[in-house]
């Protein structure tokens, strides 16, 4: 019986482990015909592929479906030297913010989106917490204006997906990454003629020995953490309340000992992780596993499916919070790690303190979920939760 796999497909964004056993244990250097690129599933082959930069470039794109113009001028989209200069300056802006101090700013967004929470029966996670904190934490790290948070969080959540039946970027996921382009060269341009303590006026000001970001490499920088900001950090935190409400003795252990919300979050990353597949490009031919991938061909390397290989993670689909998973892929890794790993982890912890002191106990409401239409990132479109 043949096998197929496409990373494309609604079946995969609804439930994708059952294909990544396959390809891990079948198929480990699997040609997808559907996607036009070779698929990696396997821990160990995965980490070797971050790890090699001079053979799998992200110089023409990291996700599933770039979108147009933003190779090459982003962290995730260039190859040492230049994401080594880019990250530099980058990082030295983040550098420049305390991020203990904004600890209890996020606390304080956190309560505030709660007090609605609080009053009803049932609500959805997405709309009426994760969004509503990521998205004023991000305004207020990056320094945005208030009173944009609906109209940016709805273009940033455009962005990431695809057509459900192309899967493709079409005309809105296009005209939503225009509308974020010209949204924060407008900010970029404010900050720069008013410095304020943010991101946004830092990257614009940030200088090593005489180096500075370029203007397109400011722009699409701003406009790409707006995006993963938002989408990266509130499916995650869908993902992890998922897992708690589908889980209720890790949930009773968090509510007890707070403390162990960290462990929970890592194994969250690894267990249930958002960023489930990117893409590199070959630089030169690899022989593996018995196959033949070329020069200039695709390789989709599926982090969700390393994440769950029992080669690195002993019975790995079982949700455990004392499991301290080491080396899990739920940022990425190599040159390429995520760089707002530290405030995500950060934001996280603070907003599940926050929320299972209010709500300690919560059912999930619908048995099957509306996933969002994106081979890169997975997340449910909505996530309907009720007291018990």
């Amino acid at each position: 019986m043949s096998f197929a796999f496409d990373p494309f497909a609604a079946a995969v964004d609804a439930d994708p482990f059952p294909y990544y056993k396959i390809l891990r244990d079948e198929y480990p250097c699997f040609w997808s015909a559907e996607a036009g690129m070779w698929v990696l599933s396997r821990y160990a082959d995965i980490v070797v592929a971050l790890n090699d930069w001079q053979t799998y470039s992200s110089a023409q794109g990291n996700m599933m479906t770039e979108l147009p113009n933003r190779a090459g001028s982003t962290l995730g989209t260039t190859d040492p030297p230049r994401h080594d200069r880019l990250r530099g300056l980058i990082q030295h802006a983040f550098l420049k913010r305390n991020l203990e101090a904004m600890a209890e700013p996020m606390r304080a967004i956190a309560k505030m989106v709660l007090v609605a929470v609080r009053e009803r029966e049932q609500f959805d996670f997405l709309e009426d917490f994760s969004s509503k904190f990521t998205v004023r934490v991000l305004f207020a790290v990056l320094g945005l204006p208030l009173g944009d948070e609906k109209q940016v969080r709805d273009q940033a959540v455009l962005m990431v997906q695809s057509d459900p039946v192309t899967r493709q970027k079409g005309p809105a996921h296009l005209a939503a990454f225009a509308w974020m382009t010209d949204y924060a060269a407008k900010v970029i341009e404010e900050r720069r003629r008013q410095p304020q303590d943010d991101l946004i006026s830092l990257f614009s000001q940030a200088e090593i020995d005489g180096d500075k970001l370029a203007e397109r490499e400011v722009l699409l920088t701003t406009t790409t953490l707006i995006m993963a900001g938002i989408e990266s950090l509130g499916g995650f935190m869908a993902m992890l309340a998922l897992n708690l409400a589908d889980h209720a003795a890790a949930r009773r252990r968090l509510v007890a000992e707070p403390t162990l919300i960290p462990d929970a979050i890592e194994e969250s990353l690894r267990y249930n992780t958002s960023a489930q597949r990117f893409r590199r490009c070959l630089q030169r031919d690899v022989t593996l596993h018995g196959q033949t991938m070329r020069a200039g061909d695709f390789v989709c390397l599926a982090y969700g499916s390393g994440n769950r290989d029992e080669r690195q993670f002993p019975d790995p689909d079982s949700y455990d919070i004392d499991r301290k998973p080491k080396g899990h892929l739920g940022f990425g890794g190599g040159v390429h790690g995520c760089l707002g790993g530290a405030i995500a982890r950060m934001a996280c912890r603070i907003a599940f303190e926050e929320f299972l002191d209010a709500l300690p106990t919560f059912r999930r409401v619908e048995a099957q979920l509306p996933w969002m239409p994106s081979s890169t990132f997975r997340s449910p479109l909505r996530l309907q939760l009720a007291r018990t």
